[in-house]
């Protein structure tokens, strides 16, 4: 079994990290036909994911995400390329998110 760890820094606070979280439990769900469970809370949220080989939670935090999923046998394999696929989908989201932030007015 092979597991994954991810965390990525952010500074756009638990609203717009919220936001964030439910398009990529969209986007993991359409593409990778993934059950996902979103749970919010005071200070952070959860987001619980699974299918056949594959479970984790994605921990939404004010200022950082924090992945981690276990991959059974078969999927172990594949670890670096589905690695590398959720950090690509998961810093597309932040970049889009950033680029919609409007600067404040002084």
């Amino acid at each position: 079994m092979a597991n994954l760890h991810i965390e990525r820094e952010h500074t756009l606070g638990l609203d717009a990290a919220r936001k964030i979280a439910m398009a990529w439990a969209e986007q993991v769900e359409q593409e990778f036909s993934m059950e996902c469970t979103y749970e919010e809370g005071d200070a952070a949220d959860e987001v619980t994911f699974t299918r056949s080989g594959v479970n984790g939670q994605l921990h939404v935090e004010p200022s950082r995400f924090v992945l981690d999923a276990k991959l059974g046998f078969l999927l172990g394999a594949f670890k670096d390329r589905i690695e590398a696929e959720i950090v690509k989908n998961l810093d597309a989201l932040l970049s889009q998110q950033a680029g919609n932030a409007k600067p404040k007015k002084k």
